[in-house]
Order: C-alpha cells, then sequence, then structure tokens
C-alpha cells in the first residue's frame, strides 16, 4: 500500500483527538452555505475530513473508514446497500488497500467558507485555516494543563494559572515549602532569600512527568533487550511484532556481530553453525512486509541502524530492493484501483451523455411537431382575421348603404382632411357604394376637398363614379359609356364643384363642428 493510505487509516486508531480536533468530519453548521452532497462522509454525514475514496465510488472520512474496518469484519459500503442492496457486488467491500485519498475533494473542501461557532467569537474563513484557528480561539473553553480539573476559556488561562490554579505551585528554594505562583513574592522565611527563587516545576516538568507516568502504563517489544525502544499496549506489541520481523532480525543480527566481537577479543571462537554469514542469509531470505520503512514511521524510528557493517551491506541491499519492489507493487495496486473507479465514473458519463443526447433529439422532433402547429394555426388565423375583415367591410356597407338613388355622405374630420389633400397624403375620398334601387346600378361618390385638375387649390372638386354591380348583366344600360369591367369606371363630375372659400366660410355653414355632408340624389327617369 503506498505510504499515505494505510497511515491516514491508521494514525486515528492509535489516540485520541486533540482538545479543538474533531474526531470525524467537520460539522455542517460551522459552513457560511449548505455544503453539497458530495463535501458529505458515508457515514458520519459530516463534512469530509482527509477523504477517501472507496472503488465503489463513495467517499469516507479517513478516520470513519478506519472505525468501520476496525469493527466490522468484511465490511460493506453502506451507501451502496442503501442505494441498491441487490447489486452489492466485490467494489462495495471496504478495505484499507481498496480506499485512496481523493486530492481533487479535498482541496475544494479546503476552500469551503466557514465560521467558527464557539460563542462570542467572530472568526470566519476558509475550511484550510479553520483548524489551525480552533487551537488559538481566545473563546474556545480548554481544560487547564496542570491537571486541576478547571475548564476555562483560553483568554482566561493566564489568570487562572496565576490566582486560581491550585497545581500551579512554586517550592521555596530555603524552605522548601510549596506555594501557590501569586503568594510566591509575599513569601518570607529565616534566610529572607526568597526573593530571588525561581519555580522548580514548570509547565514542561509537568508535562514531562505526566508523560513519563503514561509511558509507564505500557509494555516494550520482546525485542527491547537487542535495541527495539517500541513500547505499547498489547494490541500495538502483537501488531507491531509481526510487521517488523526483518527490522528486529536485522537487531539480532548487529547484537551477534557485537557478541562475537566481545568473545574474539577474549579469544573465543565461534561455532562454524553460529556464522553471521548464514545469519545473513536467513535474514535475507525473510519476506519483509510491505508496510515496513526504514524512516518517516514511529514503529520504525525505533530501531537503530547500524552506522558501518560492511559484511551486511549485500543483505541490506537486498531487503530493500525487496522493499521498494512491493511498495511499487502495492501504489500500482492502488493505481489500478484509481484507474478502475474512473473508467467507471467515465462510462458512466457517457452513458449519461448519450441519455442527454436521445432525450435532446426528442426534444427536437417535439419542438418541430410544436413549429408546424404554430405556423399551421397562424395561417388559419390570417385566413380568420381576413374573412372578419370582409365581414365588416360588408356589415359596414350594409349599415350605410342605399337602395333607392338618395344618398347622404357624412365627411368627418374636414379640416385634418383637407390638410391631407393640400399635402398629398390623402388626395381623394371615395363615399361608400349606395345603389339606384334595389337591385339597380352600384354607384359612388368621389372628392377632392383641395380640388383636382382646373379647380385643384381653388375649388372643392365632386365626382360621380359608376361601379360594377352585381346585377349589371340584368340592368339596360342607359349610359354612353361602356359598362364598368374592374371595380369602378373612370369618375366624371364637377372640378369646380365649390370654391374652397365657400367651404371654409363660417357664414355659409357648410361645414359644421368639422362635419361636412354631401346628398346625392339619381334620377333614372
Amino acid at each position: 500500500m503506498a505510504e499515505n493510505s494505510p497511515r491516514s487509516l491508521q494514525d486515528p486508531l492509535g489516540s485520541a483527538p486533540d482538545e479543538n480536533e474533531f474526531p470525524f468530519g467537520y460539522p455542517t453548521n460551522i459552513c457560511e452555505d449548505a455544503p453539497g452532497h458530495k463535501f458529505l462522509c458515508s457515514n458520519c454525514n459530516n463534512i469530509l475530513k482527509k477523504a477517501l475514496q472507496t472503488l465503489c465510488g463513495h467517499r469516507y472520512c479517513s478516520a470513519c473508514l478506519a472505525w468501520i474496518l476496525r469493527n466490522n469484519k468484511n465490511a460493506i459500503c453502506q451507501k451502496c446497500k442503501e442505494e441498491d442492496p441487490n447489486t452489492l457486488g466485490e467494489e462495495s467491500l471496504l478495505a484499507e488497500e481498496r480506499a485512496f485519498g481523493d486530492a481533487a475533494i479535498n482541496k475544494e473542501i479546503s476552500e469551503l467558507r466557514v465560521h467558527c461557532v464557539t460563542l462570542g467569537c467572530s472568526w470566519s474563513g476558509i475550511m484550510k485555516d479553520f483548524e489551525e484557528h480552533q487551537s488559538l480561539c481566545e473563546y474556545a473553553l480548554i481544560p487547564c494543563h496542570t491537571g486541576c480539573g478547571h475548564v476555562v476559556m483560553r483568554r482566561k488561562l493566564a489568570d487562572h494559572l496565576e490566582n486560581g490554579c491550585v497545581n500551579n505551585v512554586t517550592v521555596c528554594q530555603q524552605c522548601q515549602c510549596s506555594l501557590p505562583s501569586s503568594e510566591c513574592q509575599e513569601h518570607s522565611c529565616e534566610s529572607n532569600l526568597c526573593k530571588e527563587q525561581k519555580p522548580v516545576q514548570t509547565e514542561t516538568a509537568l508535562k514531562e512527568k505526566s508523560h513519563s507516568t503514561s509511558s509507564s502504563n505500557k509494555d516494550g517489544c520482546c525485542f527491547s533487550e537487542v535495541g527495539c525502544a517500541f513500547r505499547g499496549s498489547k494490541e500495538k506489541i502483537q501488531e507491531h511484532q509481526n510487521s517488523a520481523v526483518g527490522a528486529h532480525m536485522l537487531l539480532l543480527l548487529q547484537h551477534m556481530r557485537q557478541l562475537q566481537g566481545t568473545l574474539c577479543s577474549k579469544g573465543f571462537s565461534p561455532r562454524p553453525e553460529l556464522s553471521l554469514r548464514s545469519a545473513e542469509k536467513s535474514i535475507c531470505d525473510l519476506q519483509i512486509p510491505a508496510g515496513l520503512e526504514f524512516s518517516g514511521d514511529p514503529e520504525m524510528d525505533c530501531f537503530p541502524v547500524p552506522s558501518s557493517v560492511p559484511e551486511d551491506e549485500s543483505g541490506l541491499q537486498q531487503l530493500m530492493r525487496e522493499k521498494v519492489i512491493s511498495e511499487l507493487e502495492n501504489k500500482l495496486h492502488v493505481f489500478e484501483n484509481i484507474v478502475a473507479v474512473l473508467n467507471k465514473e467515465v462510462e458512466s458519463s457517457n452513458l449519461e451523455i448519450q441519455a442527454f443526447r436521445r432525450q435532446s433529439e426528442l426534444d427536437q422532433n417535439v419542438i418541430r411537431g410544436l413549429e408546424l402547429k404554430i405556423a399551421e394555426l397562424h395561417r388559419c388565423l390570417t385566413q380568420k382575421d381576413a374573412g372578419l375583415s370582409s365581414l365588416h367591410k360588408s356589415l359596414l356597407f350594409s349599415e350605410q348603404a342605399s337602395y333607392d338613388g338618395i344618398f347622404l355622405w357624412k365627411i368627418t374630420e374636414v379640416a385634418r382632411k383637407l390638410q391631407d389633400s393640400v399635402t398629398g397624403r390623402t388626395v381623394s375620398l371615395y363615399s361608400p357604394a349606395f345603389y339606384t334601387a334595389k337591385y339597380g346600378y352600384k354607384v359612388c361618390l368621389r372628392v377632392y376637398l383641395n380640388g383636382d385638375g382646373t379647380g385643384k387649390g381653388t375649388h372643392m372638386s365632386l365626382f360621380f363614379v359608376v361601379m360594377k354591380g352585381d346585377y349589371d348583366a340584368l340592368l339596360p344600360w342607359p349610359f354612353r359609356h361602356k359598362r364598368p369591367v374592374n371595380d369602378m369606371n373612370v369618375a366624371s363630375g364637377c372640378p369646380m364643384f365649390l370654391p374652397l372659400a365657400k367651404l371654409q366660410s363660417p357664414k355659409h355653414g357648410y361645414v359644421r363642428e368639422d362635419t361636412l355632408f354631401l346628398k346625392c340624389i339619381i334620377e333614372t327617369n
């Protein structure tokens, strides 16, 4: 296994968390915004701390995964059980060598915006600075390090040590009397030299005493007589002895060489069967565990390395080669697992992309169908609008039509329409059609308010227009002109029908309330 993975799983098992360290993930309430699902541990549902990804693709805190493996044999990913318990496969099995550090998600988590939830503290920042703040937060409650049993704010610890801590004492160098620090300056004895005394028991001494007390409760390795300095609980010692066989053999080899040198100096010769060469060969034949490291591992730092052992050099080189090969094989296995997970994610992404493409094609077909329907509806609406316009014209014609040869034409907004005629915007106006009889000739009037021809600009011109009627085939044609072929014939009438001066004069009153009335009477007799 790679150097980081097994250690990240094993480190939390051997010691309790620090005073401000969360044993598993970070609580979600420290985040400024609600964290995404990908940032949450599959076990504790808190924000991932030292995230590890398993072969099944789920993520765990390193401490959570270590706890699961320590308390369960053949542990199975709980998320896989929840998602689909009927399709559990080998990738759902949890093991140290089947998990790897997720650097990408750890980087994203380190940049999350967070704040301190300790009452009274206003600190805010990013996750990678959070633990450092927790170790420095002035409002955090911490136990007094002297062991007095008090829990105080970090900002008030100095005051507590000076005035209230019963264990923070100094010893008078003259009378050997134990005194609280606050009474040291006022204390006096027969020698009057106590003013120059210095505290004997310091914080460092207390910590060393506590450490020595806790260390005395741990057992030592059975190879301690040949130089192994490892100490721990019985379970840790057993695990240490199983994983450090080669290192122990090297210690024995070194010890045997020292004994040989001592014996030879005193005139003794070693027995052939105790030859160091055979011992070297036996050690070289040992299979050193893949996790064995001679530097960087706290358990292996206890073994002293011989400064100069020429005869053992080939054996050590062989051991180191085997160790390197084993580490490379384990790293290769980890990388293969990573590639397998990434291939699985790529395959899943490809399936999703294909599904999106199929859905997009279906959506495009639906959109095209809707566009065709909209075009058809628009065409139908245009036809209906045309029909409504025709019906509206027919209705207006029916309301204004006359069938007795007498027609009264009402022209409104005369001033505006006269101005439009002067500017050329609307030169002439047509009246609604009317009939000489019920089934008679169809005619209309045409007026030029600013005149036409010889009357332009001086007179209002009025013309009579014969139109193409619905019953012309049944009617005699009393006019000298041809019957209308188009909607209407050429207009004929009076270019100088009425002077404009009279039209606009209030004296004559042709225009009233901006309205002009023209009456036409047709006599067919």
